[in-house]
C-alpha cells in the first residue's frame, strides 16, 4: 500500500455500495425530489437494476469458473487471471454492475442529491479499491496483466 492510504482493500465493496446506498435514501428522504412519470421510471430503473445484476454474476461466475478469489479485499491471493467472458468487455463487472445498482436506485429516488452519490461511488471504488488492486494484479501476473490492461478498458 502507499503511504495515506489506509483505505486501500479495507472496506469490502459490497459495504462501499450499502453504505451508498443508505445515502442514498437518507438525502432523498431530506432533499427535494424530481417529478417525473411512474411508469418511465420504474421501467428504467428495473433495466438498470437487471443490467447491474447480470454484469456483476457474470463476473462473479467467470472467477468461480477459474477457481481464483472473488474477495475483493484479498486481491493477493488470486490464482488465476480472468480475461473470459464479461471480462473481455470490462476489467471490472462486478464493480460495474454495484454502479448500475446504485444508478437504479437514483432512479426509482428521483431525488437530484441521491444521483450525486453514484460518482461518489465510482470515485471511492477506482481510487480505494480498483488502483490497488491492480497494483497487486500488474505483480502477480507481470506482463500478462498489462497486456490485458491495454486491451480491456477499466469500466465499459
Amino acid at each position: 500500500m502507499h503511504a495515506g492510504s489506509s483505505l486501500e482493500l479495507r472496506v469490502p465493496p459490497v459495504a462501499v455500495g450499502s453504505i451508498a446506498a443508505l445515502c442514498m435514501w437518507l438525502l432523498a428522504r431530506w432533499t427535494p425530489g424530481l417529478e417525473w412519470g411512474g411508469h418511465w421510471r420504474l421501467g428504467t430503473a428495473v433495466l438498470l437494476l437487471a443490467a447491474g445484476i447480470l454484469v456483476a454474476v457474470a463476473g462473479v461466475l467467470e472467477f468461480r469458473r477459474a477457481r481464483t478469489t472473488v474477495n475483493p479485499t484479498t486481491p493477493q491471493a488470486a490464482s488465476a487471471m480472468v480475461r473470459a467472458g464479461i471480462y473481455r468487455h470490462t476489467r471490472n463487472p462486478m464493480y460495474l454492475g454495484m454502479l448500475l445498482v446504485l444508478a437504479a436506485w437514483a432512479v426509482w429516488l428521483a431525488n437530484p442529491a441521491a444521483y450525486a452519490v453514484v460518482p461518489a461511488f465510482f470515485l471511492y471504488i477506482n481510487r480505494f479499491q480498483i488502483e490497488p488492486e491492480e497494483r497487486i494484479l500488474a505483480g502477480l501476473f507481470a506482463g500478462d496483466f498489462d497486456a490485458y490492461r491495454r486491451s480491456v478498458r477499466r469500466w465499459l
